[in-house]
């Protein structure tokens, strides 16, 4: 059985970043769960971050994530070296997640095969709907004066009128 799970959409604009996450967990061709959390504050609340994969995978690399960060106090450094001990660590990579980290400054698409991804717009975006919310996103920001939260829920929102595997129980964090 494959499980699909959650669509998480970052944006940054005019010195915020706000990223949304659905809610919806889906093995085969049955919904699960409809109210997961995968965007989450952490590092005391000065980074966003959210996964799309396996939870229990997800939150592992959100915890080492976290720990890169409190040892280098760097959102680019910490990246970079959680990538690095994800490709390499014959453990870390195992794991099933993909990963969005960002500040207002910076934003990064994280994954096991060593990607530390800047988007060049200020958008990224995961999961089973990632390229709808992806795409809503974008076109939002280039031709719309919302701002980041409202782009990051209106993309969500559209992801899920497309994605089957994306639901309306939205949960948005933002930054500052």
């Amino acid at each position: 059985m494959e499980i699909r799970s959650t669509t998480i959409v970052a944006v940054r604009r005019d010195g915020k970043l706000a990223m949304a996450g659905d809610g919806q967990v889906t093995i085969d061709k049955t919904v699960v769960k409809h109210g997961a959390r995968k965007v989450r504050r952490i590092a005391n609340g000065a980074v966003l971050a959210g996964f799309a994969g396996s939870a229990a995978d997800g939150i592992s690399l959100l915890e080492k994530f976290e720990g890169k960060f409190a040892e280098y106090k760097d959102l680019t450094r910490a990246a970079v070296e959680l990538a690095k001990d994800w490709r390499q660590d014959r453990v870390l990579r195992r794991l099933e997640a993909l990963l969005i980290v960002g500040t207002p400054a910076h934003l990064f698409v994280l994954s096991g095969n060593g990607d530390v991804i800047e988007p060049d717009e200020g958008v990224a975006a995961i999961g089973s709907g990632g390229p709808y919310a992806q795409a809503a996103a974008a076109a939002l920001l280039r031709n719309t004066s919302l701002d980041a939260e409202a782009i990051a829920r209106s993309a969500i929102g559209i992801a899920g009128e497309i994605c089957i595997y994306t639901n309306d129980d939205v949960t948005v964090e933002v930054l500052p």
